[in-house]
C-alpha cells in the first residue's frame, strides 16, 4: 500500500510539471501567496498505522517471525493549517487535525492465538518546518519535518480491564518526530499542496497487563506506533 500511496502521489506531481516546464506555461498564478506574513488553509487526506515492537525475547510463531502481527488498514485525516513565512525558503506550520484509523492486530504465540480490531481516533497536533525550493511557474517542492503530539481518545488507558478481559489498552498523551515531502500547486484560485509524511512515536504507547508475565504482554520491552499520511491541503 505504501508503494501505491508514494507512486500515486510522484505521477500527480509531476504531470503539472512537466507541463508547466516543457509546455512553454507563462502565466503565474498568485505570484504574491508566498508573500504573506500569515496564511490558512484546510487539508484531508488518507493514513496507515503499524506498530514498531521490541521484544525482551525473541521466542516468536515460526509461522509469522514475530509474536504479534498487524494487518494495517486505511484511515482518514482532516485538519487546519496555520502557515507563517520565516523567510523565502522556509515556513513555519502548525497543523491540528483529527485522524481516524483501525489497525487488525493479532497475538501470536505457540498454539495461542488472540485477534484484536484497534479503532482509534486521534487529536494530532504537528509543529513543522517546511523548506522550499525555488518557485519555478506555478510549482514549488518542498520537505518538510518536525515534532507532534496526539491525544489518543480511544486508548483505553484508565480502563481497568486488560487483555485478559478483552481490553488493548494504549497511553492517551503521545508524543512524534515527522518528516516528509510534497508540492505546491499555485492554481488560478488557491494553492494546492499534495503531501506524503511518515510519522513516527517517539514513547512506549503500550499500557502493560495487570499480569507482568502474562501472554500479552509479558514479553514486549517497547511498542511504538508509525504511520504514513498522504494529505491534500488547500490554501
Amino acid at each position: 500500500m505504501k508503494k501505491y500511496l508514494i507512486l500515486a502521489l510522484v505521477l500527480f506531481c509531476a504531470l503539472p510539471a512537466q507541463a508547466q516546464l516543457f509546455g512553454g506555461e507563462k502565466v503565474i498564478n498568485s505570484p504574491n501567496f508566498d508573500k504573506q506574513r500569515f496564511s490558512w488553509g484546510y487539508f484531508l487526506g488518507f493514513n496507515t498505522y503499524d506498530f514498531d515492537i521490541d521484544y525482551k525475547n525473541y521466542i516468536a510463531s515460526p509461522a509469522t517471525g514475530k509474536d504479534f502481527s498487524v494487518d494495517r488498514t486505511i484511515g482518514f485525516n482532516v485538519g487546519m493549517i496555520g502557515n507563517m513565512r520565516l523567510g523565502e525558503h522556509l515556513d513555519l506550520r502548525l497543523e491540528p487535525g483529527v485522524s481516524f484509523n483501525r489497525i487488525n492486530f493479532q497475538f501470536t504465540k505457540a498454539d495461542q492465538k488472540t485477534f484484536r480490531e484497534i479503532n482509534s481516533t486521534f487529536v494530532h497536533v504537528p509543529l513543522l518546518l517546511k523548506f522550499s525550493t525555488t518557485r519555478i511557474n506555478n510549482f514549488k517542492p518542498f520537505v518538510v519535518g518536525g515534532v507532534s503530539t496526539s491525544i489518543n481518545l480511544s486508548s483505553n488507558e484508565n480502563n481497568p480491564d486488560d487483555n485478559d478481559d478483552g481490553q488493548f489498552r494504549m497511553t492517551t498523551n503521545n508524543y512524534y518526530y515527522e518528516i516528509g515531502f510534497g508540492i505546491d500547486l499555485y492554481l488560478y484560485y488557491f494553492k494546492f499542496t499534495p503531501s506524503i509524511r511518515g510519522v513516527f512515536a517517539i514513547n512506549d504507547e503500550f499500557v502493560r497487563d495487570d499480569n507482568p508475565n502474562n501472554f500479552y504482554s509479558g514479553n514486549v520491552d517497547k511498542m511504538s506506533s508509525r504511520g504514513l499520511f498522504l494529505n491534500f491541503t488547500f490554501q
